[in-house]
C-alpha cells in the first residue's frame, strides 16, 4: 500500500525535477547546457490514503539526475532520473522493508525508477512543462509534469530551484496491493535545486 504510493511519488518527483531543470534552463539559455540535479538539495516525498488509516508519508533518499537543454531547439532536450526504489523510508524500517517486498516497490526485481523525457515546453514564464515516459516495476506509461522554476543565488555557476506536484495511478504499473482499500492515486510532492555544470 504505501510502497505502491512511494514508487509513483519517486517517479513523479524525478518527472517534476527534471521538468524544473528544463524549465530554468529554457529561460536562461539559447543553446544547449549541462545540469547536474544537487542530492544534498533535493526532497522526494509522497503521500497515500487508505479507508480507515490516516495519510501515509514518505520519501525516497537515493537518486541522480542529468539534463541537458537546447532552447532554440526544444525537441532536442533530453531529461533522465533515477531512483533507488530500495531508498523508500517512511519512517519505520519494518514498515519500510514491507514496501520494498513484492506486494509493493518489488525492488529485488526492479531495483531503479525512472523517467525519460520525450520532449519539453515552456508554459509561462515560470513553468515549465516536461513531457516523458515513467517506468515502474518494469511498467512504462507517459508522464507529463508543470515545474514552477526559479533562479538561485550561486558563486560564480547558474543554479536553479524547482518545484512540483502532481498525482499517478499506481494500479496502471501493476501496483494493485491493498486495493480499493488502499487509493490508487498518490500525491507527489518535488522540491529541487541543480547547477549548471
Amino acid at each position: 500500500m504505501h510502497v505502491d504510493s512511494k514508487v509513483r511519488w519517486v517517479w513523479v518527483l524525478y518527472v517534476v525535477t527534471a521538468l524544473g531543470v528544463a524549465a530554468s534552463i529554457a529561460s536562461a539559455f539559447a543553446a544547449s547546457e549541462s545540469w547536474k540535479i544537487d542530492p544534498a538539495h533535493t526532497a522526494i516525498g509522497f503521500s497515500i490514503d487508505a479507508t480507515g488509516f490516516p495519510t501515509t508519508e514518505g520519501r525516497f533518499t537515493r537518486f541522480d539526475g542529468r539534463i541537458a537543454i537546447d532552447l532554440k531547439a526544444p525537441e532536442k532536450s533530453r531529461i533522465a532520473f533515477h531512483v533507488d526504489a530500495g531508498s523508500v523510508n517512511v519512517g519505520a524500517s519494518s514498515f519500510s522493508d514491507y514496501l520494498r517486498s513484492p506486494a509493493f516497490l518489488d525492488v529485488a526485481r526492479h531495483p531503479s525508477i525512472d523517467f525519460v523525457s520525450t520532449s519539453v515546453e515552456k508554459a509561462n514564464d515560470s513553468t515549465i512543462r516536461v513531457n516523458g515516459e515513467l517506468t515502474l516495476l518494469g511498467v512504462t506509461k507517459p508522464l507529463s509534469v508543470d515545474v514552477i522554476v526559479t533562479k538561485l543565488p550561486s558563486n560564480g555557476k547558474l543554479r536553479f530551484g524547482f518545484r512540483a506536484e502532481a498525482e499517478i495511478d499506481r494500479l496502471a504499473f501493476g501496483m494493485n496491493s491493498g486495493f480499493p482499500l488502499i487509493a490508487r492515486d498518490v500525491s507527489l510532492r518535488i522540491a529541487s535545486e541543480a547547477d549548471e555544470l
